[in-house]
């Protein structure tokens, strides 16, 4: 089975740099084939890729989104045939659309072949000009997008990067955002979070599988209700769900399961928690992180907070990673994520307040 790796981005936004930073850090030991279509750009530097023992198809006649689709195909199955490769990654024109390009390869009838990811690499300082100017092609990146890589975020204002942030937010809800400078990530890092392995709905899962398991071995003797009293919380358990899907923010995962509460309240066995959990890649300093956990124990401000956990830049220049449960907060220092994240777990959460005591408005 050969993996396709598609990276768009719209002119000069860094997709050779990416490729090359994975190609070293990423993809090693694995056979790989670039297919590239640079419409009148400067090819990629074929030296190094050659030297790292990547083949090089080069298409500089055309576009693959309109003249090349069909010799697209055609030399995808000439490359799978001469190379098998472990992976093709494929570099379209910057002013190509991607779900073009996503189209020609679902449309490839050939069962050796995965789409793998497809990736939008955007420069944070020009997002906003670009959707101004070029909203056809640029924003199609963005929307088609399994993930978004933004290049040039180093030293870039705080306010102008969450502002962008917002904006391709817009245009596509679910996303990782990748807002972390590319020097501070290793490419594995990068590579995961390309293929959604690393995302804040799973955290939010794992969160919430950790926490069920915690409430069954704490609390299994509740567990035995009748009929009756089962089917009153699940109606419950639906209008609240509906309640969230109607006031869901885009910025924000919500994911919901029945379990008991373990924090010393008097909360029925089947009580409906939540998961709230957001990404930003606005810095903290370790006394907020601080401040805001310690509040969460004031159940009249946030709800019934069971457990927080996150990972977020810190102003001086490391990355927080904390752990609270009620009562006790652990917070250190550790690896950079591919974006801030938090998430907080709970029973009748206050939503609007959390955004507010982690400074997301």
């Amino acid at each position: 089975m050969t993996k396709i790796d598609i990276f768009s981005g719209f002119l000069g936004a860094g997709k050779t740099t990416l490729i090359k930073k994975l190609i070293q850090e990423a993809y090693q030991g694995e056979k790989l084939v670039l297919i590239e279509n640079e419409f009148g750009e400067i090819g990629i530097d074929g030296g190094f890729l050659q030297d790292a023992g990547v083949e090089i198809t080069e298409m500089n006649s055309g576009c693959i989104c309109c003249s090349l689709v069909g010799d697209f195909g055609q030399a995808l199955e000439q490359v799978l045939f001469q190379f098998h490769p472990d992976r093709i990654l494929i570099e379209p024109s910057g002013v190509g659309k991607l779900s073009d390009v996503i189209g020609a390869v679902q449309r490839l009838d050939n069962h050796e072949i995965v789409l793998n990811a497809f990736v939008t690499v955007a420069d944070a300082t020009k997002c906003k000009i670009y959707m101004k100017n070029f909203g056809e092609f640029f924003n199609n990146q963005i929307e088609h997008a399994a993930a978004i890589v933004l290049s040039r975020t180093s030293g870039m204002n705080e306010k102008k990067l969450l502002d962008t942030v917002a904006l391709l937010r817009e245009h596509n809800a679910n996303a990782p955002i990748i807002t972390t400078p590319w020097e501070e990530l290793d490419g594995k890092t990068i590579l995961e979070t390309m293929e959604n392995k690393d995302t804040l709905k799973e955290e939010l899962a794992h969160l919430a599988a950790e926490q069920a398991a915690h409430d069954e071995s704490h609390h299994h003797h509740h567990h035995e209700h009748d009929h009756e009293h089962h089917h009153h919380h699940d109606e419950a358990s639906h209008e609240h769900e509906h309640g969230h899907e109607e006031h869901h923010h885009h910025d924000h995962e919500h994911h919901h399961h029945d379990g008991s509460c373990s924090c010393g309240h008097d909360h029925d066995a089947d009580e409906v928690f939540i998961s709230w959990g957001a990404e930003t890649p606005r810095k903290y300093t370790e006394e907020e992180i601080s401040g805001a956990l310690h509040a969460l124990g004031e159940e009249a401000n946030y709800g019934v907070v069971l457990r927080a956990k996150g990972i977020v830049p810190c102003q001086d220049g490391t990355w927080i990673h904390f752990d609270y449960v009620p009562g006790e907060q652990n917070i250190r220092r550790g690896p950079a994520g591919f974006t801030g994240r938090l998430c907080v777990i709970g029973s009748e959460l206050k939503e609007h307040a959390l955004e507010h005591l982690f400074c997301l408005h």
